[in-house]
């Protein structure tokens, strides 16, 4: 029983009748969007949709990697537009495998594509500098949250991610946060 309504009242909802219950909570369920994509992932998609969903999101992350971006700041609202799309995957999809590729793909492909912007550290980068160093904190605590089996499979992007942290701005924040220069296992 939720705790903002009282027996009497909880008693009232499941003495309705099921016909009166379905609308509403089909009403209920409409008003959060979140809720309705879970439930449609649940009970209408399977293990190939998963897949499906995080390709796509991949290919959503190499076309805007690979924009003009004008500044740093422009780059790092696009980053966190995308980290905000994997933070909703994960929401729906509970894909705690996929929080960890996709945000390792979007760490790697911006680099790979913006890595002009995170060469030398000055004032107009040092607030992206900041994120992407916390986005790989972020990333490796989860990875120890895995069996190890899984380390593999990460192993190459992970220390090449941190090979272009420690070649350019980001090393700054990353020391301080204590980030290794090496992913071993």
């Amino acid at each position: 029983m939720p705790k903002n309504i009282d027996k009497e009242l909880d008693f009232a909802i499941l003495a309705m009748p099921i016909k009166e219950k379905d609308k509403l909570l089909l009403k209920l369920i409409a008003k959060n969007e979140i809720l309705i994509e879970q439930l449609r992932f649940q009970l209408l998609e399977d293990k190939s949709d998963l897949t499906f969903k995080q390709k796509e999101l991949k290919e959503m992350f190499l076309k805007v990697s690979k924009m003009t971006h004008s500044t740093p700041g422009w780059m790092m609202m696009d980053m966190r537009d995308l980290n905000g799309r994997i933070s909703k995957h994960v929401k729906i999809t509970k894909d705690e495998y996929g929080e960890v590729d996709l945000t390792l793909y979007l760490l790697k492909v911006f680099y790979e594509n913006q890595g002009q912007f995170m060469e030398k550290l000055d004032r107009r980068n040092d607030t992206l500098s900041e994120y992407i160093s916390k986005r790989m904190e972020f990333l490796l605590k989860k990875l120890k949250t895995f069996n190890s089996d899984y380390y593999i499979e990460f192993y190459d992007d992970v220390n090449y991610v941190l090979d272009k942290i420690y070649a350019g701005s980001v090393a700054t924040f990353a020391k301080e946060l204590t980030i290794p220069r090496r992913w071993e296992y």
